[in-house]
């Protein structure tokens, strides 16, 4: 299922939930050492389902060129993202502090699969659908289109980057949940801290 811009009628982030985050992120960013850019455009989400400590994360673009993409981004153990391929997007997930759990399967997980390959730290590895890999600070693996990944914190956070090729949040993230939707939905019940790129209208 492609992932629109709302997800699950009904949920909604609270404005001082994604400023807790993003104040948790900084911290965490400047902690380990990650400065961000000037500008930075941030990205919190909860998918659309409305429960962001089981489903959610936060994300800086770093960059966004027509050839390629980075991002770095930060969740708390059990923040879940939920399992999902891109049919153009290929990805390097790394873990830059913490440990990543990450969950692979070769198509989508409803349908039966052997053993397949994918790359982590730069050499092909044989892994069964769903197998969990766990990735320390410094390590990665290489998603290519159509391969199925989930990922979520193992420590209590996690710094994690991503490096892409050309990225498409609005048409290219195909999550197995319906429910999901790429931007939450938000209820301002204070001022932002910051602006996110969902809260740019067209």
């Amino acid at each position: 299922m492609e992932a629109g811009q709302v997800g699950r009628v009904g949920a909604v982030m609270k404005r001082s939930e994604i400023n807790g985050l993003v104040r948790d992120a900084a911290a965490c960013f400047a902690a380990h050492g990650w400065a961000l850019p000037p500008k930075a455009r941030w990205d919190v989400t909860d998918f659309g389902l409305g429960e962001w400590r089981r489903h959610g994360l936060v994300l800086v673009n770093l960059a966004e060129e027509a050839e390629y993409c980075e991002k770095l981004m930060y969740a708390k153990a059990g923040m879940r993202t939920p399992a999902h391929c891109h049919r153009q997007k290929k990805e390097d997930i790394i873990s830059r502090w913490g440990t990543l759990r990450v969950i692979v399967w070769p198509s989508h997980p409803a349908e039966p699969g052997g053993a397949f390959e994918v790359k982590v730290n730069g050499q092909m590895r044989s892994v069964r659908p769903a197998q969990a890999i766990d990735l320390v600070a410094g390590e990665r693996i290489t998603l290519v289109p159509g391969v199925y990944h989930e990922f979520v914190p193992i420590t209590d956070e996690c710094i994690i980057g991503e490096v892409s090729t050309a990225n498409d949040d609005l048409n290219d993230n195909f999550f197995v949940n319906e429910d999901v939707g790429r931007f939450p939905g938000v209820e301002e019940d204070e001022a932002p801290l910051v602006r996110l790129v969902s809260d740019v209208k067209p």
